[in-house]
């Protein structure tokens, strides 16, 4: 798909109009990309975050970017890892679909999205990456999308969006 491109490094410091956190239930902050966006963004978007009140797994909140020179955050909640048998799947693919329709309802053409679920929560990266990358190229408007990136932070996400992608 000719909009869709693996990046491996800083997801704060990409070239698009918004950005996707792996954030958890209550949005303020945490460790992996969730603390280095909210590191980034500063502190504001924790106070926004306070504001909001959480979010459910599965579920997206939109809040400003603050120090962060993009349009927005969008905080997706993935599922804790409990063997497969949980709806991890269907959660994660909610993440995925709802962070591409609420930017599309709010403009944004570019957007990039780490390695949902797959540090502290424990999703297994391989089963992570062919339920983002097979969310991703199913959503109906993808096409309105100057470019979707999956930034990875590691060697190892990177090689595994590779092979699939």
């Amino acid at each position: 798909m000719k909009n869709i491109e693996i990046v491996s490094g800083d997801i704060t410091k990409l070239d698009v109009d918004i950005i996707v956190n792996a954030a958890n239930e209550s949005l303020l902050g945490g460790a992996g990309v969730d603390g280095a966006i909210h590191q980034a963004a500063g502190p504001e978007l924790l106070e926004e975050c306070k504001s909001i009140g959480g979010c459910p797994t599965g579920e997206v909140r939109l809040t400003e970017a603050y120090n962060i020179e993009i349009g927005g955050i969008i905080h997706a909640v993935g599922p804790k890892w409990g063997g497969g048998q949980n709806g991890e799947s269907e959660l994660l693919e909610s993440c995925y679909f709802g962070a591409l329709e609420l930017a599309l309802e709010n403009g944004f053409k570019s957007i990039a999205f780490p390695n949902i679920s797959t540090g502290v929560y424990g999703y297994p990266k391989i089963e992570a990456a062919i339920t983002a990358t097979s969310a991703v190229k199913s959503f109906d408007d993808l096409s309105k999308f100057e470019k979707v990136i999956f930034c990875c932070f590691d060697e190892e996400n990177f090689k595994i969006y590779q092979s699939i992608l």
